[in-house]
């Protein structure tokens, strides 16, 4: 009787902390902020890629002038001239040995057209993302807002 107590315990534990290691990843639905204004400018959609690789997709436009219809202009790869809703930002990004961090691909400022080393490290028990893009030793920190 000791014993199934036990076993209902440790796996109501265990089926508990679930979501909360499921969370401290960089997949999910996320919403950016405008380091400027304060306000929700997009919501990125980060997912498996297949063979470790993560990639983001940008998934729906906040901004208040955003145009529904809107090209990457400022793209100089395969992603010029192509709409913004469905255009993929985030390429390659592979978990850090031993870390909980994922680095090694690349984020698009589809404002500018470039393409910037990334790093992205889950915060707050994976609630934010810390999402990194840096060019040599300049860069940005942006902090992103788990939706889903």
């Amino acid at each position: 009787m000791v014993k199934a107590a036990t076993t209902a315990v440790v796996l109501l534990l265990a089926a508990a902390a679930a979501p909360a290691w499921a969370q401290m990843t960089p997949e999910g639905l996320w919403r950016n902020i405008d380091d400027k204004t304060g306000e929700a400018k997009a919501e990125i959609r980060i997912r498996d890629a297949g063979g470790g690789a993560l990639n983001g997709v940008l998934e729906k436009r906040l901004a208040k002038d955003a145009k529904p219809d809107e090209v990457c202009g400022e793209c100089s790869d395969d992603r010029k001239g192509k709409p913004l809703v469905g255009l993929e930002l985030i390429r390659g990004a592979k978990k850090a040995e031993g870390k909980d961090v994922w680095e090694g691909g690349k984020i698009l400022d589809p404002e500018n057209g470039r393409n910037y080393t990334l790093r992205m490290t889950p915060i707050e028990g994976g609630k934010k993302l810390e999402v990194r893009g840096s060019i040599g030793p300049f860069g940005r920190t942006q902090t992103w807002v788990r939706v889903q």
